[in-house]
């Protein structure tokens, strides 16, 4: 789990692949919050079309390239989760902070990937590192 956490550090900004309401594939730019309790946890706010994509189908995949070739496939079923102590943790960020505040922000949610699998690949010709979460 640490190789995956310090990847997803390292690389700031990912891009978040969902099934849309209608059904096509959309990819955002999306931000690693951090983990806590063995869980890897994201926000969003629950007015963005982002949010009403994945109620209606929880499976992601999430990917980000390294400035070094390497890159990330994450995946896994988002679960969304009242969790004081994970906002308080996302709003360590500036970036989330300047658009939240505070956690108890009712646009404000918070959620993690259960059965979480990433796979950590490059251009080099070893065999990619797979990790189930």
């Amino acid at each position: 789990m640490q190789e995956v956490i310090q990847f997803l550090n390292e690389n700031p900004v990912q891009y978040l692949a969902t099934v849309g309401r209608d059904g096509k594939a959309k990819c955002r730019p999306f931000m690693f919050a951090g983990e806590k309790d063995g869980k890897l946890w994201f926000c969003t706010n629950n007015t963005k079309e982002v949010y009403q994509d994945m109620l209606m189908n929880p499976n992601v995949e999430l990917s980000v390239a390294s400035p070094a070739y390497a890159w990330i496939r994450l995946n896994g079923k988002v679960v969304f989760e009242d969790n004081r102590a994970v906002k308080e943790m996302c709003l360590e960020n500036p970036i989330v902070k300047g658009q939240y505040q505070t956690p108890d922000n009712p646009i404000f949610v918070v959620f993690y990937l259960a059965n979480a699998h990433a796979v950590i690949a490059d251009f080099s010709g070893n065999p990619p590192q797979a990790t189930t979460l």
